[in-house]
């Protein structure tokens, strides 16, 4: 699930500080959009250790070809797909199965101070989701629109 000497090959200069389990009971649940701010920004890699998840990153870093884009994946336990999401970019991700466990080691350790978020539906990046979430933390419900600079 992580080989910093293979990543390196890739160009990344990924290594794990912390890693964590998100344990999502109900299918389409809703995490995210999360990120970290300078001088924590931290790169994650996602794999699903049970069930189904349809990922959504979308770039925040102003000097990106792909600034303020999104992209997305599918990402399963059956098909043992993972995502390295790179620092500076907005992370979120919509449960497909009901009982879905998702392993993310993060680049950086999680600093309060620096956490954002931003809406999952925010007109502005206009993401299409496969369908709308049932569940969604009162957390991630209250995140706010982006403010594009």
């Amino acid at each position: 699930s992580y080989c910093e000497k293979e990543l390196a090959e890739l160009g990344s200069t990924f290594q794990v500080k912390q890693g964590n389990l998100s344990d999502n009971l109900k299918k389409h649940t809703l995490r995210g959009f999360h990120y970290q701010q300078v001088p924590t920004e931290e790169a994650k890699i996602l794999a699903c250790v049970t069930g189904a998840i349809y990922n959504v990153v979308i770039d925040l870093r102003p000097t990106s070809q792909t600034f303020q884009q999104w992209e997305n994946i599918e990402i399963s336990a059956e098909n043992h797909q993972a995502i390295h999401v790179p620092a500076g970019c907005a992370n979120a991700f919509l449960t497909l199965e009901e009982n879905t466990i998702v392993h993310y080691y993060m680049s950086e350790f999680f600093v309060p101070d620096t956490y954002r978020g931003i809406r999952y539906n925010d007109p502005f990046f206009n993401v299409q989701w496969p369908c709308e979430p049932m569940v969604i933390s009162e957390r991630d419900a209250s995140f706010r629109n982006y403010q594009p600079n």
